[in-house]
């Protein structure tokens, strides 16, 4: 018995896989989707496929030269039905392997929360309480939050591959998925999985691509889905999360009646109001942005309202209200006798009433339910929240407070973040298209006959002089070009959006490509002329309305504008009549920063030192001038346009360039990505404000041993940045034939064919690298797995720098310092962590076979071995300043993840190699491509899309 008893002491508990249930749900998935294709297509694809899948997986992880033989021989002997069979299941694998993963971190973040452990970096207590060890007190945090403003602003670019149709149904195969956690019956377990196998039957049946170019408007409609599946409840709840970890970490300060936080958090767009290079947005694609924004806000209230209306059956027979409730339900047009003693159903039904009227006058066009009688409409959202605080205030005064929660909070909160605009829709052109305007403007009110040839410094006083004046240079009685008739006829129906939906719904006017003072001062005066600006009084008061300006905003792209930046903010700053604008917003000036273009114009490393540097400058500059800076950060998917984590994005800003104010871009798949979930979207959004607190408040007290080390890490980068801005813009730029090569070895003119928005590839009808796109061409590296401008250029300047002297003892010093900026800067930390991500998705040998799409064999080599050597130099130097052999060891969960869906990735690579063979090889005859190749082709780039996740 003792030696049992010995014995069953000595044995270790096993330790639990904490990935086993995403391994079941991705096996789970993945029989279904065999079942489905064996059900739909027949058991001969079902083999084809499986063979296919079965060789692939040997292939990458067993490293099998022969395996790699095989899959070649095995895709060269697809039909072309077959291939489209083949190219639909390995892409349906990837969405559904992405439906497991999110659900699975769902699944980690609630064990951990039930665990009752220490709450995850990234999340508001956890930040709240950093902050509270620092010794920020609960009143200093609510005092930032008061002024604080964090917006997510979504955009759309051509790299949005899906449909709002598969959306809709990977988010009911998402739901059911989840359902599966808690405890079911066999029989609940069994209708779970015939729903699943119906769901993804489904999307079998469903077509994936758009047949039809992408319009504006179906933009504006995928983008509002967002806000039905995950703003409109889950933002209002994280306010609620928030309030009770600051009442839970600052007890002290616990919420009071009425003491709410501000709406901090507000949404931004630019779908339907960023004209750069879209010829298909107009006024009146302002118009229809707003009102469907507007509808779609007024059908959450309507619906919000006439439930709470259906719960508040309280009587006053049972308890007593207010006063100011009796008024407001006298004033309904509820005159029914049954509810004669339920004044809080009565106030709710005017209420409903009230927003019917609002939403009509406001653009909507189908109430799906019809108010009782009529009502007077809101004149403001301030008047429909005062009426919701009313029906709060007698609840909670008359023993109601439970009733408040579950519906009347949730929705007074989003009647302060959302108004009756939904989001804020910003304004964007290009700073060249105004001053087509302004020269003709100029020209044909006999000011100046040629103003665009005029000096900055000319410009300037022109400008200067017209702001002073209050006759306008526009005449009705005389014609002007369709271009300056566009652009005028936007500026104005932006006055009168602002006057009918509020001046919240657009507040921004961003100038793409600001080179000079003279590209802000040339919008100022637009406004001017538009009636968007008020005059210039030179007291610097505000009108009688007191309407806050359409703030302008410049867009700093390129590496010469990103080093411009500092020196055109302090003198645009600095003029009188911009002094007395800036005063009118509060002494607040927002500026973007572009991460896209600065990537493409000058590589990786000096796009982020770049971007850097211009932020710690701008601070300086704004700090003289006594003003405060909120910067829009241009972001995107890929690591190569500014994309990865955003919390660890934030954390690693410059002291000083967050300080409660920050807007960001979220453009592309990562919005369905970060968005079509909600406990996901949720999370994104709390990553948001955590990091923004930490970046904000946490005190940055470095004491001059670590001032000097920081100065002595931001000179190496200096250098180092130059070392890799020749050695990007050498391959790019200046490589003789590197055009041809990028255009042969990615699929970007197949790209350009697909339906995937509104706007064109590229700015001009060229080939030329600078015309094109950043978006289009980030994604085109994505696709064929070199993922170039996520690294390329980093190796060859650490290593010039690592070899200068030929000094064995001196390269280690160097090495030693670049390990103390990784351990000591979070700057670059995470430039290297985004690194480590991109180069652990790329693959040389798929890339290998996109090279071989080039035909001129001398130029194939010699550009494809500049960058393999280029990848080995990088991974190599990576691996000395990290310490880590492999690739993402700090990040294990992705690492598996990368790992087990390559596998199913690669034929997807393989197979739209030989589709664009077969397609350009027809077109270069002269002939057209069959329809099914094609669309083989687009298929692929769907699937691939999805497997890397953040490629756009």
């Amino acid at each position: 018995m003792a030696k049992q008893l010995n014995s069953a002491v000595q044995v270790k508990k096993p330790v639990p896989n904490k990935d086993a249930p995403l391994k079941e749900d991705i096996r789970l998935l993945g029989r279904l989707l065999g079942d489905v294709l064996r059900e739909q297509e027949g058991d001969s694809v079902f083999e084809v496929v499986e063979t296919i899948r079965q060789t692939a997986v040997r292939f990458r992880r067993e490293s099998d030269p022969q395996a790699g033989a095989d899959l070649d021989k095995l895709l060269k002997k697809l039909t072309r039905d077959q291939t489209n069979s083949v190219v639909r299941a390995f892409s349906y694998f990837s969405h559904l392997a992405n439906i497991a993963e999110d659900q699975h971190h769902n699944r980690r973040r609630r064990a951990h929360l039930l665990a009752g452990s220490a709450a995850q970096a990234g999340s508001v207590a956890h930040a709240l309480s950093k902050l509270d060890d620092a010794g920020v007190s609960g009143a200093t945090v609510r005092s930032f939050l008061k002024d604080a403003l964090i917006s997510p602003v979504l955009t759309a670019h051509p790299t949005e591959v899906q449909r709002k149709s598969i959306l809709d149904a990977e988010r009911e195969i998402a739901r059911l998925l989840a359902d599966r956690d808690r405890p079911l019956t066999a029989k609940e377990l069994r209708d779970n999985t015939e729903l699943l196998r119906g769901r993804i039957a489904t999307l079998w049946q469903t077509r994936m691509l758009r047949y039809t170019k992408l319009t504006v408007a179906d933009e504006i409609e995928n983008a509002l889905s967002y806000y039905r599946i995950t703003f409109l409840r889950e933002l209002p709840a994280l306010y609620d999360d928030i309030e009770g970890e600051i009442a839970t970490q600052f007890p002290t300060r616990a919420r009071q009646a009425g003491a709410e936080l501000a709406p901090f958090v507000q949404m931004g767009s630019w779908i339907g109001g960023d004209r750069d290079g879209n010829p298909n947005v107009n006024a009146s694609t302002m118009q229809h942005a707003l009102t469907r924004q507007s509808t779609t806000i007024f059908d959450f209230y309507l619906e919000e309202v006439h439930a709470l209306g259906a719960e508040l059956s309280v009587s006053t027979l049972m308890v007593s209200v207010n006063q100011e409730l009796l008024a407001l339900a006298e004033s309904s047009p509820d005159t029914s006798d049954h509810r004669s003693d339920e004044p809080y159903r009565r106030a709710l039904i005017g209420i409903y009433a009230r927003l019917a009227s609002t939403a009509r006058e406001l653009g909507a066009t189908n109430i799906l339910r019809q108010e009782v009688g009529a009502a007077a409409h809101y004149a403001t959202p301030q008047e429909f929240t005062r009426e919701l605080q009313i029906v709060e205030d007698s609840l909670r005064a008359h023993h109601g407070s439970a009733l408040i929660k579950p519906r009347l909070a949730t929705l007074k909160r989003a009647s302060e973040i959302f108004a009756f605009h939904l989001a804020s829709l910003d304004m964007r052109q290009s700073s060249d298209v105004h001053e087509r305007v302004l020269t003709e403007l100029f020209a044909q009110a006999q000011v100046e006959g040629a103003y665009d040839k005029l000096s900055e410094e000319q410009k300037i006083e022109l400008l200067l002089a017209e702001l002073a004046k209050p006759r306008l240079l526009y005449s009705p009685y005389i014609d002007y070009s369709d271009e300056t008739v566009s652009e005028l006829s936007i500026l104005r129906a932006a006055g009168e959006m602002r006057q009918r939906y509020g001046t919240r719904s657009i507040r921004n006017y961003i100038i793409s490509h600001t080179e000079t003072v003279s590209d802000l001062l040339e919008v100022l005066l637009l406004q001017q002329e538009t009636g968007l600006l008020r005059p210039d009084t030179g007291k610097g008061k505000a009108s009688a309305s007191g309407a806050p300006d359409v703030m302008v905003i410049p867009l700093f792209e390129t590496i010469p504008d990103l080093r411009r930046a500092a020196a055109i903010m302090e003198q645009f700053m600095a003029l009188p009549p911009v002094a007395r604008v800036i005063a009118r917003q509060g002494q607040l000036q927002e500026v973007m920063l572009g991460y896209s273009d600065s990537n493409k114009d000058g590589g990786f490393l000096t796009s982020n030192w770049e971007l850097y540097k211009a932020e710690i400058q701008l601070v300086r500059v704004f700090d003289r001038a006594s003003v405060k800076l909120r910067l829009f950060h241009g972001r995107g998917g890929t690591v190569g346009r500014g994309g990865g984590p955003s919390y660890q994005a934030i954390l690693a800003q410059p002291p000083g360039t967050v300080n409660g104010q920050i807007r960001l871009t979220e453009q592309g798949e990562i919005i369905a990505s970060k968005f079509s979930n909600p406990e996901i979207g949720r999370r994104n959004l709390e990553l948001l404000v955590a990091a923004t607190l930490e970046a904000s408040l946490m005190p940055h007290n470095a004491d001059s041993k670590q001032t000097k080390k920081l100065g002595e890490f931001e000179q190496l980068m200096d250098g180092l940045s130059e070392r890799a801005y020749q050695s990007y813009r050498n391959l790019v730029y200046e490589t003789p034939g590197f055009t041809d090569y990028f255009f042969a070895a990615t699929p970007i003119a197949e790209i350009a064919e697909l339906n995937i928005g509104s706007r064109p590839a590229s700015r001009k009808a060229t080939r030329r690298i600078e015309d094109l796109r950043a978006i289009p061409w980030g994604f085109s590296w994505g696709q064929c797995r070199l993922l170039l401008p996520g690294w390329y250029g980093f190796g060859s300047a650490i290593e010039s720098w690592l070899e200068e002297g030929k000094d064995s003892k001196l390269r280690t010093q160097k090495l030693a310092t670049l390990r103390a900026m990784y351990k000591e800067w979070p700057f670059f930390a995470t430039l290297l962590s985004n690194m480590d991500m991109v180069l652990s998705k790329t693959d040389l040998a798929v890339a290998s076979r996109y090279a071989g799409l080039v035909t001129d064999r001398k130029l194939r080599n010699s550009i494809f071995k500049r960058i393999v050597d280029e990848h080995e130099r990088t991974s190599s130097i990576l691996s000395a300043i990290t310490g880590a052999k492999d690739r993402l060891s700090g990040n294990p969960l992705l690492a598996r993840s990368i790992k087990n869906r390559f596998a199913y990735l690669d034929p997807l690579n393989h197979l739209q190699v030989e589709l664009i063979k077969r397609h350009r090889s027809v077109t270069a005859a002269g002939r057209t491509t069959e329809e099914r190749v094609k669309r083989g082709i687009h298929l692929s780039i769907n699937g691939i899309a999805a497997g890397l996740r953040n490629t756009g």
